[in-house]
C-alpha cells in the first residue's frame, strides 16, 4: 500500500500543505472547523507525521531517553510509567532503555540515545558514580538525575530531582521514637548506594540525638531483594536480640524480613515492629499492610520530567538545578507504639 502524504492530506482537503502542517500542529492560525475536517481525512487515510522529517527541520525529535537500573523493580516499573506519561502529555516520546553506572555498558546506552537524536536523557541511579557519568555527557544533551542527590553534593554541575533520603531517614527514627522505641535496628545498609548511605546516616544521626540505640546490618548483595532480606532478617532472629523495632532499607528487604519473622514465630507488629521505605505496590496488600515511606514516584516522574523539557526548550546549559522531595509517611500496620507498655 502507498504512504499517504501531507501532499495527498492537502490535495483531498483543497487546502495548502502549510494550512495542512498548521492543523497537525494546532497551530492558532487555523479554524476548528478546518481543522477537524483536515484530522478526520488524516485518520481516515491513516496519515501519520514524518517524526524523522520533522526532526531534521527543527532539530528536534521530542523524545526523550530514559536509563533505569532495571525495568523488573517495582519502584523503576512504577516510575517508567509515570514518566511516560507526563512525557506524552507534554508532547514527548520516550526510548526507554535499562543500564547502570559501572556496569559496563552505561556509556554505550548513553552513546546510543544520543545517536538516536533524543532531545534529552533521565537517568534513574542511586550509584555513587552517577553524578560523574552525567558531568561527562551534559555538554551533549541534557541530563537529569533522578537519584539520590543531596545538599552535600549542591557544588556537583548537575540537574537533579530527588527524593531526600537523608530527610528520609531521619523522619524514621523520629517516627519509631515516638512509638517508644528505644532499641532498634537499620536492615540492609549497602554499600556503593548513595541512597542507601543517606537514609541510613539520617537515621542514625537523628537516632543519636533522640538517644535511641541501632544496630547496623549491611546487604552484602549489589541489589535489595526479597531474598537478601530474608537472609538478613533470620541472621538476626536466630540470635539473641533485645530491640524492638526494625526499619528495613527498602520495602523489599522488610518483605524478605516479614517473611524470616513468620516462619520463625515473631509476630509482627506485637513482638517486633517493622518499618520500610518506598511503598511499593505489595506493600498495601491486605496480608502485609507495610507501613513504610513513599517515594512519591508521581511526583519524582513529574518534577524529572519538567525539569529536563525545561532545558530542553530553554537551550541553557550553564544553570544547574537541584530539586529535593520530601518522602511521605504512610501508616499501616507493621509498627505498633509500645509507650505505654
Amino acid at each position: 500500500m502507498q504512504r499517504v502524504t501531507i501532499k495527498d492530506i492537502a490535495r483531498m482537503a483543497g487546502v495548502s500543505v502549510t494550512t495542512v502542517s498548521r492543523a497537525l500542529n494546532n497551530a492558532p492560525e487555523i479554524n476548528g472547523e478546518t481543522r477537524e475536517r483536515i484530522m478526520e481525512l488524516c485518520r481516515k487515510e491513516g496519515y501519520r507525521t514524518n517524526l524523522l522529517a520533522r526532526s531534521l527541520s527543527s532539530s528536534r525529535t521530542h523524545v526523550i531517553g530514559v536509563v533505569l537500573p532495571d525495568i523488573s523493580g517495582p519502584i523503576h516499573a512504577a516510575l517508567a510509567l509515570h514518566i511516560e506519561t507526563y512525557a506524552a502529555q507534554l508532547g514527548y516520546q520516550v526510548m526507554l532503555c535499562n543500564g547502570q553506572p559501572g556496569d559496563g555498558r552505561i556509556e554505550g546506552l548513553f552513546d546510543f540515545l544520543i545517536g538516536q537524536r533524543v532531545d534529552g536523557i533521565l537517568l534513574s541511579s542511586a550509584s555513587n558514580s552517577a553524578m560523574d557519568l552525567l558531568e561527562q555527557y551534559q555538554s551533549a544533551v541534557p541530563t537529569v538525575l533522578l537519584g539520590a542527590f543531596a545538599r552535600a553534593s549542591s557544588s556537583r554541575r548537575i540537574n537533579s530531582v530527588s527524593i531526600d533520603n537523608y530527610v528520609g531517614g531521619r523522619m524514621a527514627a523520629q517516627y519509631l521514637y515516638g512509638l517508644g522505641h528505644r532499641k532498634v535496628v537499620y536492615l540492609g545498609v549497602r554499600e556503593g548506594s548513595r541512597t542507601h548511605h543517606l537514609r541510613h546516616r539520617g537515621f542514625r544521626e537523628m537516632a543519636a540525638e533522640l538517644g535511641m540505640e541501632v544496630e547496623s546490618i549491611g546487604n552484602r548483595e549489589s541489589h535489595s531483594t526479597t531474598a537478601a532480606g530474608y537472609r538478613m532478617a533470620q541472621e538476626l532472629f536466630l540470635k539473641p536480640f533485645s530491640q524492638t523495632a526494625v526499619f528495613a532499607a527498602s520495602d523489599l528487604v522488610a518483605l524478605g524480613a516479614m517473611q524470616a519473622a513468620d516462619e520463625l514465630g515473631i509476630a509482627i507488629p506485637e513482638q517486633l515492629s517493622l518499618l520500610g521505605f518506598d511503598d511499593i505496590d505489595y506493600a498495601a496488600l491486605p496480608k502485609i499492610r507495610l507501613t513504610t515511606f513513599s517515594q512519591r514516584p508521581d511526583a519524582l516522574a513529574r518534577s524529572g520530567v519538567r525539569l529536563l523539557i525545561e532545558l530542553i526548550e530553554s537551550g541553557d546549559g550553564t544553570e544547574f538545578t537541584q530539586r529535593l522531595l520530601t518522602p511521605a509517611l504512610v501508616e499501616r500496620s507493621t509498627c505498633r507504639d509500645i509507650s505505654n507498655r
